[in-house]
């Protein structure tokens, strides 16, 4: 199951612009023969982050549903309503979130970590820091705890996924000017090693 395909060419164009390092000239690592290295480019600590993050969610899943079915009958009737709304949201973006966290590390798909970035820094943090800053919810020392945890994870994922985007798209971008460097006519590149020679 992959992103449909205007979002995923949103997200490709939208992280080629952010992404880019436009001061690269050409490729930096070569091979033995030249050529450049098809090295891996997924990111160790945001992978290793993703998977405690992985391990850790139910634990704050149950520990949230524990603090909201405790406190909910001393809440205001608004922060009733907004604490299960955001609860619901935060559960529903973590699920999609981790999974394109995973597809765009682990396959180097630039859209789905694109996304898992987006989701990460404009939805889940925000939210996570409301549950966590917000003292008419009558925060306990619990959920305090699983909150910063929380935290800590998505502030380590959007900084760890901005480096490897950046990584990505730049070899990618590599890779697609040496593939349309590959695909010239050969005539065109005979005809300039006769005007080469002949000078």
């Amino acid at each position: 199951m992959s992103l449909p395909e205007p979002v995923r060419k949103r997200l490709n164009s939208f992280s080629r612009t952010v992404f880019t390092d436009n001061n690269r000239t050409g490729p930096e690592n070569r091979g033995e023969d030249n050529t450049p290295d098809n090295k891996i480019v997924s990111n160790l600590p945001l992978q290793m982050s993703l998977y405690f993050n992985l391990c850790f969610f139910p634990f704050w899943w149950v520990s949230s549903a524990i603090m909201l079915h405790l406190k909910y009958p001393i809440l205001a009737d608004y922060y009733k309503f907004i604490l299960v709304t955001v609860v619901i949201l935060t559960t529903l973006i973590e699920i999609i979130r981790l999974y394109l966290g995973y597809m765009g590390n682990l396959q180097e798909k630039v859209p789905e970590l694109a996304g898992f970035w987006l989701l990460s820094l404009l939805l889940q943090l925000p939210l996570i820091l409301f549950l966590l800053l917000n003292e008419g919810l009558k925060i306990q020392p619990l959920e305090r705890a699983v909150h910063i945890i929380f935290v800590t994870f998505l502030v380590v994922q959007v900084i760890t996924a901005f480096l490897a985007l950046k990584r990505m798209v730049n070899q990618l971008a590599t890779r697609f000017h040496l593939h349309e460097f590959d695909n010239l006519p050969s005539d065109n590149l005979a005809g300039k090693k006769k005007r080469v020679v002949a000078s």
